[in-house]
């Protein structure tokens, strides 16, 4: 029980001391895949996506709250909530879908922190990528990890200030950026991609499986539901909306090269602090990098933990286990080949592939009356059906593009086979849904009779 916390939170000074799991979530969010999809987006399509910049706030708050929710009603770990309400089957897919989805994630964003090391320094990305995995393997397993993370915070809001600020001086052209709110997808495979990616940045399923287990940390209840909204909202709506809009509109208005490079992009920050853009840029990519990876590492593990029955912390020697592992494994990612602003981008659009089977899950417990003791409004089942409803258009949008392409290599037919299995696993959550819908609805009737 967090008691302090409720009893400290009355106020909005109260209520900024003391957030936490979604604010660890908005840090996350905030990353270089995030930072890479914005960027590559604005400089090659101008404003066009801005609408899918606004919603993907505006979907990443719903998100974040309905996982609230769920967390605080059940005061379990959402691997826990779904075996128990649905069985070991739905419980495992779950956990397959995280990993893929968070592991992927992990091997880009690495390779991304080799990379923009290596520019830094000078030495290789192979050293910096088996030395940042050692560092994430022993910090994270051990505990010495938060004063590193405390740092990459830091430079993280520095460049996000650096391009907030820079909005008051780069000419932004407000009659095309409203064009830009009319919903709308620039043709071929890049403009669906970059949508699912911008989208998969707020909404991603790393960021809902870890928020009941962050909140199980923090020990909040049901009695902290006042101080849970305000850390959504604050955190999602307005700290992520406000960074997601202001590298967006910058880089639409300064940048021009669809095929941008992390070096290129830098030139985003160049009217406000000149020479020094591109070490600002890369130091908070860096820091960015840094700050994604420390949350991103213990995600699968919470899960998997979760599942195996274990303890979700350091005390468990198979928890630390599985961490260091996990963190170990990362330094892979160094070795995948490509640009890394391309392969942060379809990072994230694959997993926002994953992200509708697990909101679904969300909403069908939420409305589980053996689940939760107090089920959704419609409001909540609105905004929620929503969510599934724009994020699976969306991913199936990008998904679409991509077999019209034409199946030919193992990366396309994997990224289908995914999204086949997943949405098989949605329209079986569907036909349940319809069964208990039946079954309460015939209940009034077999009591009349």
């Amino acid at each position: 029980m967090a008691t302090s916390d409720a009893s400290d939170a009355s106020g909005i000074v109260g209520k900024l001391q003391n957030m936490g799991p979604t604010w660890l979530a908005g840090a996350i969010a905030v990353g270089p895949a995030t930072i890479g999809a914005l960027v590559t987006a604005g400089a090659g399509f101008g404003y066009t996506l801005l609408w899918v910049v606004v919603l993907s706030a505006m979907m990443g708050t719903t998100a974040q709250y309905l996982a609230m929710r769920l967390g605080l009603l059940t005061e379990a770990g959402i691997v826990s909530a779904v075996e128990d309400n649905l069985g070991s089957s739905w419980a495992w897919l779950l956990v397959a879908d995280t990993v893929i989805a968070a592991g992927l994630a992990q091997l880009v964003i690495m390779k991304t922190l080799a990379g923009v090391s290596a520019e830094v320094t000078g030495l290789s990305p192979v050293v910096w990528a088996v030395a940042w995995s050692v560092v994430l393997a022993i910090g994270l397993a051990g505990g010495g990890y938060r004063y590193a993370e405390w740092g990459a915070k830091i430079l993280v809001s520095l460049v996000v200030l650096l391009f907030v600020a820079s909005l008051f001086v780069v000419p932004i052209d407000v009659g095309a950026a409203a064009t830009g709110l009319v919903p709308s997808i620039p043709a071929g495979v890049e403009g669906a991609l970059l949508a699912a990616g911008i989208l998969g940045g707020a909404v991603h399923i790393a960021l809902v499986t870890m928020q009941s287990y962050t909140m199980r940390a923090r020990g909040w209840t049901t009695e902290e539901s006042a101080l849970a909204r305000f850390d959504v909202a604050a955190s999602m709506l307005v700290a992520f909306g406000v960074a997601s809009l202001a590298i967006f509109l910058v880089a639409a208005s300064v940048l021009s090269d669809p095929s941008l490079s992390v070096v290129a992009a830098a030139n985003a920050l160049g009217p406000l602090v000149g020479s020094n853009a591109k070490w600002l840029f890369l130091l908070g990519l860096w820091g960015a990098a840094v700050t994604t990876l420390g949350g991103n590492t213990v995600v699968p593990p919470y899960l998997v933990a979760d599942k195996m029955g274990w303890a979700q912390d350091t005390s468990d020697s198979r928890y630390q286990a599985t961490v260091a592992a996990f963190a170990l494994v990362s330094a892979l990612g160094v070795f995948i080949p490509g640009a890394v602003f391309g392969l942060l981008v379809q990072a994230l659009a694959i997993g926002f592939v994953g992200t509708p089977f697990v909101l679904a899950l969300v909403l069908y417990l939420l409305n589980d009356p053996t689940a939760v003791p107090q089920t959704n409004s419609v409001v909540e089942n609105v905004g929620g059906l929503l969510l599934v409803g724009i994020s699976t258009v969306v991913a199936g949008q990008w998904l679409q593009r991509v077999a019209a392409g034409g199946v030919t290599d193992p990366v396309s037919l994997a990224i289908l086979a995914f999204a086949a299995v997943l949405g098989a696993a949605m329209v079986g959550l569907l036909g349940l849904s319809v069964r208990n819908w039946l079954a309460d609805d015939t209940e009034p009737a077999m009591a009349a009779d």
